[in-house]
């Protein structure tokens, strides 16, 4: 099992010791899109450079969103397109997400996001 968090590289400061989001700085009015300005090394990635690709492949990934500003669950957690494009090449079969409390998850098989290409579509997700 593979652990990962949301947080600024090795090294560097998070955006929550800075005082500000980087992203929403540069991006005030962008909530999809402009992650090339984010501080941060998403949960879904820490976890897959941590492991080898053998144990990625067919397995389940479990994400669970916990905002830093109010301890609450991220309401609508979902993986990012950078994220997905990753996770796709990872070989991870499946992901539980936590929804807006405990007893709530979504489960997502992802042979569904590479046969529903969103963004073909113009679509863009969290």
């Amino acid at each position: 099992m593979q652990l990962g968090y949301t947080g600024a590289p090795r090294g560097r400061v998070n955006c929550i010791d800075l005082g500000y989001c980087t992203k929403k700085k540069i991006f005030p009015d962008i909530r999809h899109g402009g992650y090339d300005a984010c501080r941060s090394v998403h949960a879904e990635q820490n976890a897959i450079i941590s492991a080898s690709r053998k144990d990625m492949i067919d397995g389940t990934m479990y994400l669970v969103g916990i905002r830093k500003d109010t301890n609450g669950y991220e309401e609508g957690a979902n993986s990012c397109q950078i994220c997905r494009k990753m996770i796709i090449n990872a070989g991870i079969k499946e992901i539980v997400i936590r929804g807006n409390n405990k007893e709530e998850y979504t489960k997502i098989d992802i042979d569904e996001w590479i046969k529903n290409d969103d963004l073909l579509e113009g679509i863009t997700v969290y």
